[in-house]
């Protein structure tokens, strides 16, 4: 009788645990951005403003909410952090593409939900327009870009495809193209474009280059030789005529002394 009562006992404990627990467990805090209780890309554009909802679902009790821009902590004010809490993020540019908002319990920040933007924006095309080389040199076309999405690059020169010769180089990375054009030549001379393709949008951007003759170098030493040689000219020959003007003065001054006399 003793250990039906001691079993009975137990079983009492357990299922009251488990009604105690219950509640908690089904009522778990939950949170949503704009209706979605998961992390989400937001597509939008340079200029557009976006506005990010935070709530907490399924809630006991009042729940304090923490927004964070990637690693930095938003400024809420006072009525906008209990159970629900918004950040407006204004004037969207090229550069927020990939930034992420968090909004976390404060009680427990491993409950939270991430957006993510996805700012779409055609490319955007910069470098250096003129340039001008000394023909042998060697010279880089750089044509930066920004786009998203990514935009497809090629050179054209002269309006055409340019054709690539033993001394031109392309290198390509997501933030720029480079021609590079080693020991540059006079028929090098030309207008480079760089053509930016992407799902948006086309854009060109020029690049002038002017190829210099080469100067020519004098050398130095043949010439300071030959200075040295037609100094030292002069100065035998300043020589040689001083001893022959000397000797007619003589010959003009002994008859003159004798007349004195």
């Amino acid at each position: 009788m003793a250990q039906k009562t001691s079993g009975l006992i137990q079983r009492c404990r357990f299922l009251l645990l488990m009604i105690l627990f219950l509640p908690h467990v089904m009522t778990s805090s939950v949170l949503s951005v704009n209706g979605k209780t998961e992390n989400y890309i937001l597509d939008t554009e340079p200029g557009l403003q976006e506005s990010l909802k935070c709530a907490v679902e399924n809630h006991t009790r009042d729940e304090e909410l923490l927004w964070y821009r990637e690693d930095g902590r938003v400024d809420l004010k006072s009525g906008n952090k209990i159970n629900s809490s918004s950040v407006c993020v204004s004037g969207i540019r090229e550069d927020d593409n990939g930034i992420t908002f968090t909004c976390k319990l404060q009680r427990n920040q491993s409950v939270s939900i991430s957006v993510v933007l996805n700012v779409t924006f055609p490319p955007l095309l910069s470098g250096n327009d003129f340039q001008t080389a000394k023909e042998g040199s060697d010279v880089k076309l750089v044509c930066n870009v920004k786009s998203n999405p990514q935009a497809q690059m090629m050179w054209y020169r002269n309006g055409g495809i340019l054709n690539l010769e033993n001394h031109h180089r392309i290198q390509q990375t997501s933030e720029y193209l480079q021609l590079s054009i080693t020991k540059v030549k006079k028929s090098d001379n030309g207008t480079y474009s760089c053509i930016a393709n992407s799902l948006i949008e086309t854009k060109t951007k020029d690049f002038h280059l002017i190829v210099k003759d080469k100067a020519s170098t004098v050398p130095i030493e043949p010439i300071i030789a030959a200075c040295v040689v037609v100094f030292l000219t002069l100065v035998f020959g300043l020589i040689a005529r001083r001893k022959k003007i000397m000797k007619l003065c003589r010959k003009d001054q002994g008859p003159q002394c004798r007349t004195a006399l």
